[in-house]
């Protein structure tokens, strides 16, 4: 069985995106990784380049901003690099440039692929998430972050990535997943204020047009991370690739863990989820088999 990370990043310096860390932490279990770098204005070249493995391979990318329905310029990009991908790899483990994954869960991720390999129906293996939010002491945990998506499928170029790249189809259909005891560490909303709000302002550029976000979205220097619905306090440890970064967080941001922002129909949908742990309504970007 082998094994090909890949992934694709821009600006992730100016934006600071984990994205070494992310690459890092799946490089064990990969044969090979490819990165695409996009056209930046910063050193994200420098930066990539910097990790000193031999499974690197890196290839450079110019993204096209006028794809903006959807973030499709997105899914673009991540079907850019999965293209790459030789035929002779059975798995794609696809990170985003703000996913790390946590060491301990190697074993089992290694496991599932290698006893699901010959199993074609098996198109993808599921993950779930945890989002950190304003700092590393603290996730997101509402009902409007989702919980699990495909992070490894199949290397068939049958396979696209979805709307946004948040999921991939094939021929417009679900994939169809096992899942995994294996959680993906988010931290796309972890930067100091200061460079959370530029990169909010910038993300929304890969969706709107910048008359509209130069209209519609807040340019104020600091994000502001009290806007959250619901927040829990996390008590695990994170991965050690994400330690120097932790050891130099240098902003402060405090939570009431106990303060909930639902509306009605939130609330309600909140009291069944705890009473029996189903999410209803869920919205599903796979098929469980």
């Amino acid at each position: 069985m082998k094994v090909c990370g890949f992934s694709f990043v821009r600006n992730a310096v100016k934006y600071s995106y984990p994205v070494v860390e992310a690459i890092q932490s799946v490089l064990p279990m990969c044969d090979t990784f490819i990165m695409s770098v996009g056209n930046s204005e910063d050193d994200t070249m420098d930066l990539i380049r910097s990790i000193d493995s031999d499974k690197m391979r890196i290839i450079e990318s110019v993204w096209d901003d006028r794809k903006r329905k959807n973030g499709e310029v997105l899914a673009e990009e991540t079907n850019k690099v999965f293209d790459q991908i030789p035929e002779e790899y059975d798995w794609a483990f696809y990170i985003q440039a703000d996913e790390v994954m946590h060491e301990k869960y190697h074993p089992v991720l290694s496991e599932a692929m290698e006893s699901w390999s010959d199993r074609t129906e098996v198109e993808g293996i599921l993950f779930k998430y945890l989002h950190f939010f304003g700092s590393f002491d603290y996730n997101a945990d509402s009902r409007s972050w989702y919980r699990n998506e495909i992070r490894i499928v199949r290397n068939t170029k049958q396979i696209r990535s979805y709307k946004d790249a948040q999921g991939f189809r094939i021929d417009g259909r679900k994939l169809n997943v096992k899942p995994v005891d294996a959680c993906m560490y988010h931290y796309g909303w972890v930067r100091p204020p200061e460079v959370m709000q530029e990169k909010h302002v910038n993300f929304n550029r890969f969706y709107h047009s910048d008359e509209y976000v130069d209209r519609k979205i807040n340019h104020t220097q600091l994000y502001d991370y009290s806007k959250v619905d619901s927040i829990s306090r996390f008590k695990d440890s994170h991965p050690l690739v994400m330690q120097d970064r932790i050891r130099n967080f240098n902003w402060k941001v405090e939570f009431d863990e106990n303060k909930k922002s639902y509306n009605l129909a939130d609330r309600m949908l909140h009291w069944v989820e705890d009473k029996t742990g189903k999410r209803l309504f869920e919205y599903k970007n796979y098929n469980l088999i």
